[in-house]
C-alpha cells in the first residue's frame, strides 16, 4: 500500500488538501494517509496527529514570540513522519512550519519523496531560497505563471497548477432575491482577530457617512463562523440597519455576484472577487511592527496580486496611513461616479485572471503530480 503524509500548518492549506486529495482518491489506488490537519481533511476521513491550532501562527511577531513552541512542535511531527514511513511527504503552505519539517525529513529520510503546494512568495522577498528549498525538495506546485522562472533557474522540478481560487466550481445555486435587494457592497474585513481589530471601526465608520451623506447602499460583511459573534456586537452596538453578515459559502457567491462594489482587505480573497468581475478597493492595516519588518524585507511596490502581476495599480490600495474611513469614502464614491473607471479595472482583471486559470483545476493539476510519484 502507498502512503502519503499531508501536512498544513493553518486552515486555508488544510482546505487546499483536502481537494487534492479528494481528486488524487478518484484514482482509486489504494493509499493510506496520515496528517497534520483540520477540519477539511478530517471531513474525508483523514487522521490528525494533533490538532492544528497548535502550530497555527500569522505574522511575524506571532511566530517569534512562539518560536520554542513550534520548535517542540516541529520535532515531534519529524518523528511521527518516519514512524510512518510514507512514499510522499505533501505539504502545503505555511512554509515556516512545513518547510522546516520537510527539510529535517529529506535529510534524514532522503527517500521520501517530498512535494510542496504553494511556493513560498521568492519573488516578494528572500530569493535566495530557492537554492536552499532545492536541496529538500523534490517538486514545488506554482499558483502563478511568472514564478516558474526562479524555480527552473536553480532547476528545481516545478509544475504550474492554477490558482484555486479560480476554479470553475459548481456552487449550489441559492435564491436569496428577497435577502439581496437594493444595491449591494460586499466588504471582506479579513479573518483573524487583529486585522477584525484594525479594519472594523474604519470601516463602521465609514458606512456610518456614507448613511449620513444619504448614498443608499446595503453592507454585507462577509466572515466566518468563528468571527460572526465578534463581528455581530459590533454592528449592533452601532445601530446599523442597513448591515448584515455572511458566513454560509454559498451564500457568500450568491452575494458577491449581486454586489456593485466590494472593499477587500489585501489577500487571496480579493482573487475571488474579480473572479466574479466586481469592481473593488484593497486596504489593510498592521500593527507598526509588523509593517516595519515587511517594508524592510519586501521588494514588492503593490499588496494585491493583480497589481503585482502587472506592475501598476489596477485595483486601489489603501494600505496603512491611507487606510482610514476618509480615504476609502473618498475612494469609494470617485469610482462609483466614474462608470468608465470601473470598465477599465474590469477589464484588465480579466485579461490578468485568464492567465492565472489551470487547462483543468488546481487541485486536479495538482493530485496528477502526486499520481506520477507513486506509479
Amino acid at each position: 500500500m502507498k502512503k502519503i503524509f499531508i501536512l498544513t500548518g493553518e486552515p486555508s492549506g488544510d482546505k487546499l488538501a483536502a481537494e487534492v486529495i479528494k481528486e488524487l482518491k478518484k484514482s482509486k489506488i489504494n493509499i493510506e494517509y496520515l496528517s497534520v490537519g483540520g477540519q477539511y481533511l478530517n471531513s474525508i476521513g483523514i487522521k490528525s496527529i494533533y490538532d492544528q491550532k497548535d502550530v497555527t501562527y500569522i505574522g511575524f511577531t506571532d511566530v517569534l514570540f512562539n518560536i520554542f513552541k513550534i520548535k517542540s512542535k516541529i520535532n515531534e511531527t519529524v518523528k511521527k513522519i518516519i514512524e510512518f514511513s510514507p512514499d510522499i511527504l505533501f505539504s502545503v503552505d505555511s512554509p515556516d512550519f512545513t518547510l522546516r519539517v520537510s527539510k529535517i525529513i529529506k535529510l534524514k529520510k532522503p527517500d521520501i519523496k517530498t512535494i510542496h503546494f504553494i511556493a513560498p512568495k521568492v519573488w516578494a522577498w528572500r530569493e535566495s531560497r530557492v537554492k536552499e528549498m532545492k536541496s529538500f525538495l523534490d517538486h514545488i506546485l506554482l499558483l502563478f505563471h511568472f514564478e516558474k522562472k526562479y524555480f527552473d533557474r536553480e532547476k528545481l522540478k516545478n509544475t504550474f497548477v492554477g490558482h484555486p481560487i479560480l476554479d470553475n466550481a459548481n456552487h449550489e445555486k441559492i435564491e436569496i432575491n428577497e435577502l439581496l435587494k437594493g444595491k449591494i457592497i460586499s466588504i471582506f474585513p479579513g479573518s483573524r482577530l487583529s486585522e477584525l481589530k484594525s479594519h472594523m471601526p474604519i470601516l463602521i465608520e465609514f458606512i456610518k457617512r456614507m448613511n449620513r451623506e444619504k448614498k443608499y447602499y446595503n453592507y454585507f460583511f462577509h466572515t466566518t463562523e468563528g468571527s460572526k459573534k465578534y463581528l455581530s456586537q459590533i454592528i449592533k452596538k452601532n445601530n446599523l440597519e442597513n448591515v448584515d453578515l455572511i458566513s454560509n459559502e454559498n451564500i457568500k457567491i450568491a452575494t458577491i455576484k449581486k454586489s456593485i462594489f466590494a472593499i477587500v482587505k489585501s489577500g487571496t480573497v480579493s482573487l475571488e472577487v474579480c473572479k466574479f468581475g466586481v469592481p473593488s478597493i484593497i486596504i489593510y492595516k498592521m500593527n507598526f511592527l509588523n509593517f516595519f519588518i515587511a517594508k524592510l524585507f519586501l521588494k514588492i511596490k503593490y499588496a494585491n496580486m493583480i497589481n503585482i502581476i502587472n506592475d501598476k495599480e489596477i485595483i486601489p490600495e489603501l494600505l496603512q496611513k491611507e487606510c482610514n474611513s476618509d480615504e476609502i469614502y473618498k475612494t469609494v464614491n470617485y469610482l462609483l461616479k466614474k462608470p468608465e473607471l470601473i470598465n477599465e479595472q474590469l477589464k484588465q482583471v480579466n485579461k490578468t485572471i485568464e492567465n492565472l486559470r489551470s487547462n483543468t483545476s488546481s487541485s486536479n493539476e495538482a493530485s496528477n503530480v502526486l499520481l506520477s510519484y507513486l506509479r
